[in-house]
């Protein structure tokens, strides 16, 4: 039976517990929780989140002055290009400012 020495042990022993992970990997598991919180409800509203001191994306902004009152919050992130480039690319050429995407790197 294993107890916390052998796996403090374990840790010890190898590097990977020290490599960070990465960046397109960090935004594969963003999307992927991102997804799973939508499926089980629905997400904030931009305006809340606003509120609530996060700041938004250049295109979570452009839908908030949109004249569309009737649109449920959404993963916006889902359609934009910066997603795209950050889950296959580690060094994407992301630097809008509050893109979640562009902090991974």
């Amino acid at each position: 039976m294993w107890d916390d020495q052998d796996f403090e042990q374990l840790a010890r022993e190898t590097n990977e517990a020290e490599r960070p992970a990465a960046p397109s990997l960090k935004a594969r598991l963003y999307t992927a929780l991102i997804r799973e919180q939508q499926a089980s409800g629905p997400l904030e509203a931009l305006t809340e989140t606003r509120e609530n001191g996060r700041g938004l994306c250049v295109f979570e902004h452009l839908v908030t002055i949109a004249p569309m009152n009737s649109l449920q919050p959404v993963f916006y992130c889902q359609v934009c290009h910066a997603r795209v480039l950050a889950e296959r690319l580690d060094r994407p050429p992301i630097w809008w400012p509050h893109c979640p995407y562009a902090h991974f790197h």
